[in-house]
């Protein structure tokens, strides 16, 4: 379908790739993947013919028609929802045009065993044709299909675009994309302003109705879901791997370490050679020699590995003062705009610690209530935060509050204070922003590198609550994973608001569902509500059905007990029905009873013992003078964690006693 050949483009000295050959056939669907700024955008754009290479030709077959959709659109006012969708329909249209003139000049001759006539109901009868393989009786149902999949209401169709935010006339966008079925898709960061619902119902139809796609996500789950290939622009090359992401993943690890070792091996024999020609220049009967080791030294090209993986992204959240126990409770909120309310009698209580999701549709409040929760906006209701909350708040656009005429460095001198000034450029490298590029105005840093700099800035300052609006939008996958552990290890509470599964996954204990003007908890993490919400879909994905087979064998396991027994129950009612047991067999299971029961009450003292120290580190933390005391924070969040852990192990020790004391 595509053909790609030779491909190379260079917007300064060095080319941002170069010699990328590869062909698009039917039924590939291609993740395209590379660090920020590594030509994932631009490589879309010149095979959708909005750019044009330095170097290279990139070749269509007859017929193949590409939809293109890009992060940034010009978006145009004036129609509604529906007359907007539709526009994926003009060809079609004309269609329906040609068709009833040819019609109607028919009905008008009366010459019907002219040539002309006969050559006129050839025409329509071509056309007609063509008309019914398009599909056309359907578009008004397909139309319908797409849009309430890509979360517009019936409701809206009739209504002016201008009255939607920038994001959900980007999906109208997509809707028109999706209706006019090219042959190939190429989608760059298609889940950015789609919701969970959204982005499954996507995946499903990329996978059952189109032809070809490529795609640029940062969305793990997504892209493992959508695609059966993966591309990746390294190092100004383009190297195909005809795999899954996920497999991709192992099989790039295995290759790096490859390059790794042909990198250091080659720098041995540079080094050998080097030190050859420096020994025996000045000797003739090495001459000959000599010059050979020359020539070879300046023939050899240097093996590149990826920066991506040498300079990790580093994340750490400072230490902060303890806030109290509920930083968050909410009873009886309510937020109306007009007629129309957002939410009303939102009750619940996030406590100290907790790491919990915001999830739900566009539009249904989940900003609405962190703004309430800032004290942005006006609310009903009463919604207090706890004692010595400091929040630190990431919003949507906060990527785009930047100013873009300061430098990266200059963005992070402005805020620094203290001792962190005199850390500023070795932050900076953290950040993947060391050298020349701490140097770079804002104006001209790609989405994903203004979304770290905002990042590192809320890092500055240290807070308990942690309230992030979408924080992965632009974001790499390495950024992702390196802020995704950071977050599991803050010691404070973090609001999550996000529809990236694969980033809740293991990081969040608590989802709330915005939906329906209600607010409704789901205990348990982003797959545990996914399963209860919709157990029957098939629109969950591969990724729930991997997550579920990976814990089932723990659950089984659990269920299974930790005496060695592969059914407690059942052992225990052999047991119980063998009146012949003998005397031995029945100490020992005395001797195993007793030994749990002690274990069990060694681990309640050492609980009852912590939960004490933790009550008297609270009464000194609450002191003024304690407040900003390091090392009684250390000894809190230590002992807090200690305490975490043995309550842990005295559940699994008593689920092993209570076995015992049933078999």
């Amino acid at each position: 379908m595509i053909s790609v050949e030779g491909l190379k483009v260079e917007f300064s000295a060095k080319p941002l790739f170069s010699g990328a050959s590869f062909v698009v056939n039917d039924r590939d669907r291609i993740a395209l993947v590379g660090k920020n700024g590594a030509g994932k955008s631009t490589l879309l754009k010149i095979i959708s013919w909005q750019q044009q290479p330095t170097a290279g030709t990139v070749s269509l077959s007859n017929d193949t028609t590409v939809g293109y959709l890009p992060q940034v659109m010009v978006l145009h006012d004036g129609s509604t929802v529906r007359q907007e969708a539709q526009k994926a329909f003009a060809e079609i249209t004309k269609m329906k045009a040609r068709i009833d003139e040819l019609n109607r000049q028919l009905a008008e001759r009366t010459d019907y065993e002219s040539a002309d006539y006969l050559a006129l109901v050839d025409r329509f009868t071509q056309e007609h044709e063509r008309y019914m393989m398009t599909g056309a009786d359907n578009c008004e149902a397909e139309l319908e299909r797409t849009l309430t999949g890509l979360g517009f209401l019936r409701s809206d169709f009739d209504r002016p675009t201008s009255e939607f935010s920038g994001g959900w006339r980007m999906r109208i966008e997509l809707a028109k994309i999706l209706l006019r079925r090219p042959d190939v898709l190429l989608l760059d960061e298609p889940t950015n302003h789609l919701d969970i619902e959204s982005i499954q119902w996507l995946e499903q139809f990329l996978a059952t109705s189109a032809k070809a796609v490529i795609l640029v996500s940062h969305d793990r789950a997504f892209i493992n879901n959508v695609c059966n290939r993966t591309l990746e622009i390294s190092c100004g090359r383009i190297i195909d791997y005809k795999v899954k992401y996920d497999e991709y993943v192992v099989l790039r690890r295995e290759r790096r370490e490859q390059q790794l070792r042909a990198y250091e091996n080659q720098r041995k024999e540079m080094a050998d050679m080097r030190q050859f020609i420096e020994r025996f220049r000045y000797q003739a009967t090495k001459a000959v020699q000599v010059q050979q080791k020359i020539k070879q030294l300046e023939k050899m090209v240097p093996i590149e590995v990826d920066e991506v993986d040498t300079s990790a992204l580093h994340l750490k959240f400072p230490p902060c003062q303890r806030s109290g126990d509920y930083p968050v409770i909410c009873e009886e909120v309510e937020k109306a705009y007009g007629d129309h309310t957002v939410f009303s009698r939102v009750n619940f209580t996030i406590k100290r610690g907790e790491k919990v999701a915001f999830v739900g549709k566009n539009g249904e409040g989940k900003t609405t209530l962190v703004k309430c929760i800032m004290n942005e906006i006006p609310f009903g209701g009463m919604l207090k935060t706890g004692h010595n909350v400091q929040i630190g708040y990431f919003a949507q656009n906060q990527a785009q509050l930047l100013d873009e005429e300061l430098t990266v460095f200059e963005t992070i001198d402005r805020v620094a204070k203290g001792e962190v000034r005199l850390r500023i450029n070795d932050m900076l490298g953290a950040f993947m922003f060391g050298g020349e590029a701490s140097d770079k105005k804002v104006k001209v840093l790609s989405g994903g590198e203004r979304s770290r700099l905002a990042m590192m800035r809320l890092l500055l300052e240290p807070v308990n609550l942690l309230i992030l609006d979408e924080p992965t939008n632009h974001l790499d996958m390495v950024s992702k994973d390196v802020l995704k552990e950071a977050i599991r290890a803050f010691d404070g509470t973090a609001i999550i608001v996000s529809h990236d599964r694969e980033f809740l996954d293991g990081l969040v204990t608590k989802v709330y569902e915005f939906g329906g003007g209600r607010v409704r908890e789901h205990l348990g993490g982003i797959y545990d509500f996914l399963q209860a919400k919709a157990p029957q879909s098939p629109l969950v994905g591969d990724t729930l059905d991997r997550y579920l087979q990976s814990a089932a064998p723990q659950t089984h396991e659990a269920s299974s007990g930790a005496v060695g027994e592969a059914s407690p129950k059942a052992a225990g009612g052999a047991s119980k029905a063998s009146s012949g047991a003998s005397y031995a067999q029945q100490k020992e299971q005395q001797r195993q009873l007793r030994k749990a029961e002690k274990a069990v009450e060694q681990s309640e003292r050492k609980i009852s013992d912590m939960e004490q120290h933790l009550k008297e580190l609270d009464a000194l933390l609450m002191k003024p003078e304690n407040a900003s005391d390091m090392e009684l924070v250390t000894d809190y969040t230590t002992t807090k964690r200690a305490l975490d852990e043995e309550v842990e192990r005295w559940e699994r020790l008593s689920e092993e006693l209570e076995q015992l004391q049933t078999a």
